[in-house]
């Protein structure tokens, strides 16, 4: 699975909708996911890729990493991601 897809998987598990329901272009917002479910989100995602999100991710103007949309999480990750290994 991508990581891309798993993300995916992980956003719509918090959002409780089905995989289908989410896109690239989807914001949080629009998924109904609140600042609570931000932060479960993230720390599914950083269990999942064994990653660390910067802890001020909900402050993009502080912070590289953007969640605006699930597209730019995505890249985020992946930037990450690649970081890592």
């Amino acid at each position: 699975m991508s990581i891309r897809d798993k993300v995916i998987e992980i956003i719509a598990e918090q959002a409780v909708l089905e995989v289908s329901d989410v896109s690239a272009e989807s914001t949080l917002e629009s998924l109904g996911i609140d600042s609570l479910g931000l932060v479960e989100s993230i720390f599914a995602i950083e269990e999942e890729f064994d990653i660390t999100i910067p802890f001020n991710a909900n402050e993009p103007d502080k912070s590289a990493f953007d969640v605006s949309s699930v597209d730019t999480i995505i890249a985020g990750i992946e930037r990450l991601v690649a970081e890592k290994s």
